[in-house]
């Protein structure tokens, strides 16, 4: 029997605006420690099959699932850890989990296999490894012989912003070696007084979101409960096509597919179904967090005398219980309390603790009026490299490029701009119409408006370069492409 990591990535992470953003969200961000929280979320199994050789073995490397503007950032954060990904399977749009989980779960059957998933969302974060990976032991035992398992996490407050599981009778499998309960009932977010009774009972725990079970059980069980969803998940994977590291499915008949979550498609009506498929929960108690707003990540990180978590160029002095990070600048907190103050290049959030979840409202009107601070940071990470912005004004606009060695933007043609290039450091490769030359450091050229070009990295070291654009339109938009390694069309920027 396979144990198969299931890691889903379609979260966009707005609740922390400004460092999280549409186009890179907190999944894809270094929150917690040095790796980013999708390598914790691979790295967090290593030791498995040493540690609990029996229900270990047969480890195989994770299905990732994600939103397709997300592909390149994934791809890179698995080469960075030197790992690979069983697959990794695009999203043409989000459908939320139950949708997400079948795409899994029919890669996962397509050659005949039919491994335990172990399916996690990829923004969370766990302090207790060794703990963790004791569970999916006992988790993988479970669903080896036909349950359905989740993990409750013990709750250490009266959080009104988890749903909770009830657990009930305790529930006997062979080769346990914690507790197991039957699942009885999820619960909504209660309100204060109602989560204070909850943890005062003993029978409630917060939903993980965390799940194990083979790939064959969840099939048959959405084909139950959501044969709509089943059927256009079916559908659209009848013709998976391979994209380099990535996996397509249909876009149109995946984009008629149902959206719904797993607790709500599946998990809800098999508890309220009763005993024909067991439904267990395991409690957990490993440090777990959802890190789903600002005031999260100040309990998670490590904090000074005074309760101050510090991060970047920082000065503190008669302040506590502040989170404090700037990336770009010098920030100073005095006499200030219970405070998030989040400095990035091109905004700045600063927040009471108590009024975290809040900031959703900015990113929402960041949304509704079109601002590239919803979207992007202002450095912009390309498949290339990345690109940011210096300066701009009324038709131009300046920019700092990087370029990977061996890397090269598409060739393509703007219709609106012209371009000037000069090299800071390492070497060019140009395309300019029908000319193609070498620019080494403080040398420069030209592109003028409606040629065709190409900028390539040849060398061992990354390519620095400033790009001048001039013209009556500056948007990412004007771009025709003719030739892209990445296989990107014009509005994938």
């Amino acid at each position: 029997m396979l144990l198969q990591p299931v890691i889903l990535s379609g979260g966009s992470g707005t609740r922390l605006w400004p460092l999280s953003r549409e186009a890179y969200p907190k999944q894809f961000l270094p929150l917690t420690g040095e790796h980013t929280m999708l390598q914790e979320t691979v790295r967090r199994l290593d030791g498995l099959e040493r540690e609990h050789p029996r229900h270990g073995a047969g480890l195989v490397d994770p299905i990732v699932v994600c939103n397709e503007a997300h592909r390149f950032l994934v791809a890179e954060q698995f080469r960075a850890m030197e790992r690979r990904a069983a697959a990794i399977v695009l999203e043409p749009e989000g459908r939320n989990t139950a949708p997400a989980l079948t795409l899994a779960a029919r890669i996962a059957t397509a050659e005949g296999a039919d491994p335990v998933l172990l399916v996690m969302p990829a923004d969370h974060t766990i302090a207790d490894e060794p703990g963790f990976r004791a569970a999916v032991s006992d988790a993988f035992a479970l669903a080896s012989d036909g349950a359905v398992v989740t993990f409750g996490i013990v709750p250490g407050k009266p959080e009104t912003g988890y749903g909770y599981i009830r657990r009930g009778q305790p529930y006997h499998g062979d080769g346990l070696e914690g507790a197991a309960y039957r699942l009885e009932a999820f619960v909504e977010k209660p309100d204060a007084a109602t989560a204070e009774s909850y943890l005062a009972s003993g029978d409630y725990l917060w939903n993980s979101g965390i799940f194990v079970l083979r790939a064959s059980r969840w099939l048959a069980l959405i084909e139950r409960f959501r044969p709509d969803i089943a059927e256009a998940v079916t559908r659209a994977c009848a013709a998976v096509s391979d994209d380099g590291d990535f996996q397509r499915v249909d876009p149109a008949l995946f984009a008629a597919c149902p959206s719904d979550s797993i607790d709500y498609a599946v998990m809800e009506r098999l508890t309220a179904e009763g005993e024909s498929v067991p439904a267990v929960v395991l409690p957990l108690d490993v440090g777990w967090s959802d890190v789903g707003a600002w005031s999260a990540l100040w309990e998670v990180r490590a904090r000074d005398a005074e309760g101050n978590v510090c991060d970047g160029d920082t000065f503190v002095h008669e302040a506590a219980d502040n989170l404090l990070i700037a990336q770009h600048r010098m920030l100073a907190a005095i006499g200030v309390n219970d405070l998030i103050v989040v400095e990035t290049p091109d905004a700045v959030l600063v927040a009471d603790k108590a009024h975290a979840q809040d900031v959703k409202a900015v990113t929402e009107s960041l949304r509704r009026a079109q601002r590239n601070e919803y979207r992007h940071h202002q450095r912009v990470h390309r498949p290339w490299g990345a690109y940011e912005s210096i300066d701009q004004g009324a038709r131009y606009q300046v920019k700092r490029l990087t370029v990977k060695p061996g890397e090269s933007l598409s060739l393509q043609m703007h219709h609106h701009r012209a371009e000037h290039w000069i090299v800071v450091s390492g070497t060019a490769r140009v395309t300019c119409g029908e000319e193609t030359f070498l620019l080494t450091e403080n040398q420069s050229t030209y592109i003028p408006v409606g040629t065709r070009h190409r900028l390539e990295n040849p060398g061992t070291i990354p390519l620095e370069l400033i790009e001048v654009q001039s013209g009556s339109y500056l948007g990412e938009d004007d771009i025709v492409r003719y030739e892209d390694r990445y296989n990107r069309d014009a509005s994938d920027c």
